[in-house]
This record gives structure tokens, C-alpha cells and sequence, in this order.
């Protein structure tokens, strides 16, 4: 891990902290919640080994990204945040037009909205674990999800901005990672207000394999710095994005595309899920679509639970272009 370079970036009106190594072509890695640029230290060292130059930042509003407004979440739309990533690549790759692109979880989100605002941008994606969404122009996004899961789902609770801060402060943060890191219920989260974390598993007296003590020694120094409120944002500009992205209805992503997901990701078992990625739609909406990988008996934080397949699905990928 010494051998990954840092770097801080001012572009777009905030100071981007970028993990990279490696030379040629880039590879950029975008992270989900509640994570950082560390969540492809895998993805980084392999991609440099084989040939290519990979760039984690901290997103907007994560780790040692400074400049956003915190407490204002209407500035975390996806909108923004591509705008952060086209005015990163402009400064650190002036001469690379198109980059391969890998998302997972929010940071796939941000990819597929990348794909949609600037396809020219990108030479070929790598989506983990969240998929295409098309817009519902018949309801907002949060709507949506507090009428099939009510309003104890948690990204109806995370949309109030400092209450489920509190609860978080209230467990801890090392306490926090552990729980979301460690998760592996195929069903749906739920925070009741009050309880927090009451409804989920006991975290592990023993970490998997694939997550040590170190590990979670990163995320928690992180986010024990600056707090959860910066990732909360991104669900609390949820329907701000609905709103701005209205041009896009029904729009395709026309980007060469791989998708991956654990068949015990939250994302994957919601109702409609399986049947939209499997039964056509998903391909109608990404025509590009390559492949959809189902990893068996894997979770949602799949590029580090299984990071060496992971790191060939990539490499596999991207060899074709």
C-alpha cells in the first residue's frame, strides 16, 4: 500500500484527494458509502501491475476531499458530482478524452449518471453491485422507496439531515464501519427511529478474510475526522436529482458496459430487481450491456470480499477496447 501514491487536486471548487499508480491507460475507481478511495486498494495495485494507470478519489463530501459545503446538501446532486469528475480527469489525464470507469454502490450511481451526461467521456464501465435506474417521471425516488418499504427504510431515515447522525454518534464510528462492512442479509435495511442498529446482526467477534483490524482502522480515522453527513448528502439530494434530471427520461446509457453483483446484495434481492436485470429491460435501457455476473454466496462489498475476481472481471473487460 506504500507504493500508492497521493495526491490533492483543486478542480470544480474543491480540493479532490486522488489515490493512483500505475502507468497508461486510466482506470477510474468511484466509491460507494460509507467508504473512501481504500475501498479499491485491491483494484489499484492489480490494475497498475497490469499496465494501466488507476485513480481513486475521495468523492465529494468523503475522507481528505475538502471544499464541499457539508451542510448543504443540495450540492451533492449527481450533477456536481460528475462535475467534479470531468474537471479532475481535464486536470490529471488533459490528453486521455476517454477513461474506463469502475463504480460501486453510490459510486456506481455517479457512473451510470456520468455515462448518461457525458458518454464521450467514457470508453467502457464496470458497474458494481447498483443498477441503471431508468427515471420514474410518475414518482420521485425517495417516494418510491418509502411506498414499497415505509418510512422505516433506510434512505427514508437518512433524508433528515443530523438524525441519523446521532444514532450513528451514539454506536461509534469504528462500530458503524464494522456493522455496514460486515453485512450480509439479502434483505432490506431498516433503521427504526430510535433503534438504530438494533435491527441488524451482531457484528462478527472475528472479521472475514478479507477485512482486518487495519482496515477498518482507515475508514474509522476517516470518518471519526469529518463525520457521515458528506456521504448522508448524496441520499438527501435524492429527489433534488430527480428533479434536475428530468431531460433524461427514458434515456439509454450508450456506453460498452460489464455489470457485477453478489447474490446476496441488498441492492440485487429488492422486489423487480432480478427480473429487470435479467428479463431484457436492463439491456434495453444499457443496449452496450456486455455481461451481468451474479457472484454466488456474495454481499454487497464485493470488490473487497472478493477482490482478486473482481480484479479479472475488470481486467477482462477493459482488454477489449
Amino acid at each position: 500500500m506504500e507504493t500508492i501514491e497521493h495526491k490533492t487536486i483543486t478542480a470544480n471548487g474543491i480540493n479532490i484527494h486522488i489515490a493512483e499508480k500505475g502507468q497508461g491507460p486510466l482506470v477510474l475507481f468511484l466509491h460507494g458509502f460509507p467508504e473512501l478511495w481504500y475501498s479499491w486498494r485491491h483494484q489499484i495495485l492489480y490494475m497498475a501491475a497490469h499496465g494501466h494507470r488507476a485513480v481513486a478519489p475521495d468523492l465529494r463530501g468523503y475522507g481528505d476531499t475538502t471544499g464541499a459545503p457539508l451542510h448543504d446538501s443540495t450540492k451533492f446532486t449527481t450533477l456536481h458530482v460528475v462535475g467534479d469528475i470531468i474537471a479532475l480527469l481535464d486536470a490529471i489525464a488533459p490528453d486521455e478524452h476517454q477513461v474506463f470507469v469502475v463504480g460501486h454502490d453510490w459510486g456506481a450511481i455517479i457512473a451510470w449518471s456520468l455515462c448518461l451526461y457525458r458518454p464521450d467521456r467514457v470508453k467502457a464501465l464496470v458497474n458494481l453491485s447498483v443498477h441503471f435506474r431508468p427515471r420514474n417521471p410518475m414518482l420521485k425516488t425517495v417516494d418510491m422507496f418509502r411506498a414499497i418499504f415505509g418510512d422505516d427504510h433506510y434512505i427514508c431515515r437518512f433524508q433528515e439531515p443530523g438524525d441519523i447522525e446521532a444514532e450513528f454518534a451514539q454506536v461509534g464510528v469504528r462500530e458503524v464501519e464494522k456493522k455496514f462492512l460486515t453485512y450480509r442479509d439479502p434483505g432490506t435495511f431498516y433503521f427504526p427511529k430510535g433503534k438504530g442498529f438494533e435491527s441488524f446482526p451482531d457484528t462478527p467477534d472475528i472479521l472475514p478474510s478479507w477485512l482486518s483490524e487495519e482496515d477498518v482502522d482507515y475508514y474509522t480515522s476517516k470518518f471519526e475526522k469529518n463525520g457521515f453527513t458528506g456521504g448522508l448528502n448524496y441520499y438527501r439530494a435524492w429527489d433534488l436529482n430527480w428533479e434536475l434530471t428530468a431531460p433524461w427520461t427514458e434515456a439509454q446509457v450508450k456506453v460498452p458496459t460489464k455489470f457485477i453483483v453478489g447474490d446476496l446484495d441488498l441492492v440485487y434481492n429488492i422486489p423487480g430487481t432480478k427480473e429487470f436485470l435479467h428479463g431484457g429491460m436492463f439491456k434495453k435501457y444499457v443496449p452496450l450491456l456486455d455481461e451481468v455476473v451474479v457472484m454466488e454466496g456474495v454481499a454487497h462489498f464485493l470488490n473487497q470480499e472478493k477482490s482478486d475476481e473482481i480484479n479479472q472481471h475488470i481486467l477482462e473487460f477493459i482488454k477489449k477496447f
